[in-house]
């Protein structure tokens, strides 16, 4: 369904074009204003907080969660990424570039001389 092979990576312009696709084919272009996508976004991560809210701390790995439990996961991460890469090509921002030079400016905020392992970020 996805034309996707097993191990085969995804990248931003493959999502960036599906969900263009996907979103003229059902006519929602006139929906998709940066403060909808916005507001759909934020109701996304309400939902994937609700699935961590009551468990505490959770290992790497989710080694103790059911499979569907780690499917739901799947689910909720994936509805905040596309609504994210659609709010960025709706904006006209190149999320990948503009997240590479988050990473570059991190890297100067941050620098490796100043990491302190007590300080979380």
């Amino acid at each position: 369904m996805t034309g996707i092979s097993e191990g085969e990576s995804v990248s931003l312009d493959l999502l960036k074009k599906k969900m263009a696709e996907f979103s003229k084919e059902r006519d929602w272009d006139q929906f998709h204003s940066p403060r909808n996508l916005l507001l759909a976004l934020v109701g996304e991560v309400g939902e994937l907080s609700e699935i961590f809210q009551w468990r505490g701390e959770v290992p790497k790995g989710l080694p103790d969660w059911k499979e569907e439990d780690k499917q739901h996961l799947g689910e909720e991460l994936s509805d905040v990424l596309l609504y994210l890469v659609r709010l960025s090509d709706i904006c006209g921002i190149d999320l990948g570039k503009a997240a590479l030079r988050k990473v570059d400016l991190n890297a100067i905020k941050y620098p490796v001389s100043k990491n302190d392992s007590s300080q979380s970020h």
